[in-house]
């Protein structure tokens, strides 16, 4: 079974309109910068479900290391991605968005997510779609820390008609928080990743770097199969399938060149289980299809992959099944 490469996303280089610009700054001063010592940092991306943190994320990094669908549940894990530029390391940290529906122990887990990863970052990027502010976007920013720098990132800045409604919004904005910066982006524009890394690189403490620098994620490979499948599911399904399934990685095995993965697609119903098999399993083997050619060019090896679909009533409630399928 096979998968498809896609390209990273790219990023937004537009800056502010003047009056815009002007707006901006507040609490958390970056410190001087000593251009004498490297710098590291922990800055995590939050915001509610399909905002576009995974897809920033992914343009950062510059390769794909977390997850993209439109469907709201789609990052389940805390996901790092690294990027060393010059004498900086970013160390970047995708949490799930924070859920405020369907109380099952699965959410609980994804917002238990969220809130450790907070305890232990330098920096906050708080990501709302620009020009829009809902009642979920509240219930983020009502979680973030007060001692901690937060940088309002205002994506889909491409979607805005007039930028003339950037100011009052942004106005609007500043009153509900004294952010440190505010920074609009299309988080498709390699010109906004390379901005975006020159305002983030202030706020780095100096310290030596966690990681290597060609380093680019804390995950495993193992860790990046289950996603990938578990991504090429959710977008060959749409909207048929509920968000409530996973992937699980059984057997995974390296014979020089060649990956041996085995997977199991877990659902709570034979319904499910019937929507992702497909006429003649014509469209589990897309997915399978699908996610292969796409391991095969992340992973730089031919890939053998099979996938199987089993039902597990309740799973999603249950924190027995969640420990077992890898969930924090």
């Amino acid at each position: 079974m096979n998968n498809t490469p896609e390209s990273p996303p790219e990023l937004p280089s537009e800056a502010p309109d003047d009056e815009a610009a002007e707006v901006q700054g507040g609490a958390g001063e970056p410190p001087e910068y000593d251009s004498k010592g490297r710098r590291c940092g922990l800055l995590a991306i939050v915001g509610r479900p399909n905002v576009g943190k995974s897809t920033l994320l992914n343009a950062l990094v510059g390769q794909k290391v977390s997850i993209t669908s439109r469907k709201a549940q789609t990052t389940r894990h805390r996901i790092t991605g690294v990027r060393t530029v010059e004498d900086s390391q970013f160390v970047f940290v995708d949490t799930p968005g924070f859920q405020t529906k369907h109380g099952t122990a699965l959410n609980r887990n994804l917002n238990r997510t969220v809130l450790s990863s907070l305890s232990d970052v330098d920096v906050v990027l708080f990501m709302v779609e620009a020009c829009r502010f809902n009642t979920d976007d509240a219930k983020v920013l009502s979680l973030l820390p007060e001692h901690k720098p937060v940088i309002l990132i205002a994506n889909k800045l491409d979607a805005v008609n007039r930028r003339a409604d950037m100011v009052p919004w942004l106005k609007a904005m500043q009153e509900r928080r004294n952010f440190s910066e505010f920074v609009p982006l299309s988080a498709q524009k390699p010109s906004d990743v390379e901005r975006l890394f020159a305002i983030l690189k202030p706020y780095l403490p100096e310290q030596d770097w966690f990681y290597e620098e060609d380093a680019l994620t804390d995950r495993s490979d193992r860790f990046l199969a289950s996603e990938i499948i578990r991504e090429k599911l959710f977008r060959l399904t749409g909207d048929e399938l509920p968000y409530n399934c996973t992937v699980v990685i059984d057997k995974f095995e390296e014979e020089g060149h060649l990956k041996r993965i085995a997977a199991s697609i877990v659902v709570e119903r034979d319904a499910h289980k019937g929507m992702i098999i497909g006429g003649g399993g014509e469209r589990l083997k897309r997915i399978g299809s699908e996610a292969r050619q796409e391991l095969e060019t992340l992973m730089d090896s031919k890939v053998y992959l099979e996938l199987w679909v089993k039902v597990r009533s309740g799973w999603a409630d249950s924190e027995e099944h969640l420990r077992s399928y890898g969930y924090e």
